[in-house]
């Protein structure tokens, strides 16, 4: 694996210098990882990423594959026999608005497997609760809408992805609203439309500050309808199946865990959406679900696929500070409850403990600048006065306005005490989206073929260095959609037959080890966790600099090597897998991706402020790329683990 910032022009379409050695001063390399010798080539993020991505793997196995000509469905029915291999022509991994939509458009042409950790409804999509932002309003324009989304992303989005988003985006509203999504509506009878931080207009389509619950259940009801959707609840994703085929690496499904019979699944498919989701618990503090745990991100990037701009970690400013309640919860959250961007854009208004507003110092947006914006300043104002969190005071509002567009935060306060009618609530910034992922063309694509990803973990270059508030639901709508007609293309060129199912060993369940010692890794595990979790936090949060990234890269390598270390110890074998060890090798993998991308920018923007590089620096506008290496460090979080027959 190298990282690198992509070298050339400034411009949104640009050229890329891909390093070899030692040679260019603007890469960082994870420790123990060499660099792999790349062309010089032009590219633009929205041409083809199929192409343009295609990475030399010379000391890879790469032998052609020859398979049997039958269509998927022809051997499903003699296939299925095995519980442990299930056939389809779509395996969708993730239940988010991404997955489901995309789920919708897809069973049409064929049997989809939708592949959930959990419960269906356990997304990042479930607990969003601003909107869907969308041109929709007579005096706004696709054009103002482009240039809120630049303007946050701190000038790194992609142009023409922005445009096709913002321009696409109102007819997938009206598509949700087709499905049953029920979304407010003002006396007029028109959407309301609510305003959020960064936005010039109203254009946040909401349902009160449930909007992501009120997607996720038209959309659930519409996938159980859906008699060519089978959904696999509590699968945990262990590594996609990529094989080589010449300079080519391709994908024909998934390995899973299901977590409630310790079975392993295999499921073989000739087109796989990733749609899992974020990262958000690399950090101790984050407003995503338990679920988050970069699984899609590790999994792709342990398959070859190309990460991008990992760097860029949106932290929201203003989640639930529950040492503030007047009522201390009695148990700690597993994740922080989020306070919606729309609080600030209806009026809400920030004060530190001495009840001073300190916005406009910083900005003169003030309460309406974007969320990284936001997010140091309140961080600025923590350190500068010693203080655990601000406060967010909306009372100055009539009451049943305040109680009809956030009741849902109104009921979740009130139960600690808190009246947020009459009082502020105490906020502090949060983990919150990965603006960066695997890297995608504008239909979803990816550099591994059969494989496309929509949602947050995808990065396609709309958000740039730091996404506008409610456009993340938004790009998934759209990317979930676009990435339908390639995969049908896909499909019709795909042939497989049972036979692929044996490609390649299988992961096992360490039942053989025995109660005690799987107890012992489990709970070793849990600790590392959050000793993963404080590095980050304290060392490559919202404010960084470069020893304090080097100090990280040095701690999390010794911390992961020691963890492997006492897992073999135990007598773990490398090929096996247990929810809480396979989540740590994605939450280790994604940490190191972060890191690496971060001490590879040496300038600040957007979401990335660092005391050593404080500036902007127009040079060095590009995207962070982390392209795939045969060599790799050997590390169990950066392996795939089944390993390949090279005989077919």
């Amino acid at each position: 694996m190298a990282t690198s910032i992509a070298a050339g022009s400034g411009k949104l379409h640009f050229k890329e210098r891909l390093c070899r050695g030692q040679g260019c001063r603007q890469t960082s390399l994870i420790s123990g990882l060499a660099f792999q010798r790349f062309v010089h080539k032009e590219l633009s993020w929205s041409c083809e990423v199929s192409k343009f991505l295609e990475v030399q793997r010379s000391n890879l196995p790469c032998s052609p594959i020859y398979v049997n000509s039958n269509p998927l469905r022809a051997v499903t029915a003699s296939c299925l026999r095995d519980g442990t291999t299930k056939y389809f022509d779509f395996a969708v991994i993730g239940s988010g608005v991404a997955g489901l939509r995309y789920a919708l458009e897809v069973s049409k042409h064929g049997t989809v497997a939708v592949i959930t950790k959990a419960e269906p409804h356990e997304s990042n999509t479930n607990y969003a609760q601003g909107g869907v932002s969308a041109v929709l309003c007579p005096s706004d324009s696709v054009e103002n809408h482009m240039r809120d989304t630049i303007v946050a992303g701190a000038y790194l989005c992609d142009e023409e992805t922005v445009r096709v988003v913002c321009t696409e985006g109102p007819d997938r509203i009206r598509e949700l609203i087709a499905m049953g999504a029920s979304f407010d509506h003002g006396e007029d009878g028109n959407l309301h439309l609510a305003r959020e931080g960064g936005h010039s207009h109203r254009r946040i389509v909401h349902a009160a500050d449930m909007t992501g619950r009120e997607i996720e259940r038209a959309l659930l009801e519409a996938v159980v309808n859906d008699p060519n959707i089978f959904m696999f609840e509590h699968h945990f994703a262990i590594d996609l199946l990529t094989y080589q085929d010449g300079s080519h690496t391709v994908c024909h499904g998934v390995d899973t865990l299901n977590t409630e019979t310790q079975e392993v699944v295999r499921f073989i498919s000739k087109v796989t959406l990733l749609a899992s989701g974020g990262a958000g618990h690399i950090y101790p503090k984050t407003t995503n679900p338990p679920v988050a745990t970069g699984d899609g991100t590790a999994m792709a990037h342990r398959a070859q696929a190309v990460i991008s701009n990992m760097e860029f970690v949106q932290f929201h400013p203003t989640a639930l500070a529950d040492e503030g309640l007047p009522i201390t919860p009695s148990k700690t959250r597993e994740n922080a409850f989020l306070i919606t961007e729309a609080v600030r854009g209806d009026g809400g208004i920030l004060y530190n403990l001495g009840m001073e507003r300190f916005m406009p110092l910083y900005d003169e947006r003030g309460e309406l600048a974007p969320r990284d914006v936001v997010a140091r300043s309140i961080d600025d104002q923590l350190k500068k006065r010693n203080d655990k969190y601000v406060l967010l005071d909306i009372s100055h509002k009539p009451k049943e306005k305040i109680l009809s567009h956030f009741p849902n935060i109104a009921a979740e306060c009130l139960q600690y005490g808190l009246d947020i009618t009459c009082q502020p609530i105490p906020v502090v910034p949060a983990a919150h989206y990965m603006c960066g992922g695997v890297r995608a063309g504008l239909q979803g694509e990816t550099n591994v073929r059969g494989l496309y990803v929509a949602g947050e973990v995808a990065c396609t270059g709309l958000h740039g260095a730091n996404r506008l508030a409610s456009n993340s639901l938004l790009e998934a709508l759209v990317f979930a959609r676009r990435a339908v007609q390639p995969s049908i293309d896909h499909l019709g060129s795909s042939k497989i037959n049972c036979a692929v199912a044996n490609w390649w060993d299988r992961p096992v369940v360490p039942d053989l080890l025995g109660r005690d010692a799987v107890g012992k890794i489990v709970r070793r595990t849990r600790e590392v966790r959050k000793e993963l979790q404080s590095i980050m936090w304290n060392y490559v949060g919202i404010v960084r600099s470069t020893m304090r990234l080097k100090t990280a890269e040095q701690r999390i390598g010794e911390l992961e090597l020691s963890w492997e270390a006492y897992l073999f110890q135990q007598g773990w074998e490398p090929n096996m897998v247990g929810l809480e060890a396979c989540e740590m090798r994605n939450l280790f993998c994604c940490a190191n991706l972060v890191v690496s991308s971060a001490l590879a920018r040496h300038e600040s923007r957007g979401l990335h402020y660092t005391i050593d590089f404080p500036n902007v620096e127009e040079s060095k506008r590009l995207p962070t790329i982390i392209f795939p290496c045969s060599a790799v460090n050997g590390r169990w979080s950066s392996c795939q683990l089944q390993k390949q027959h090279l005989e077919r």
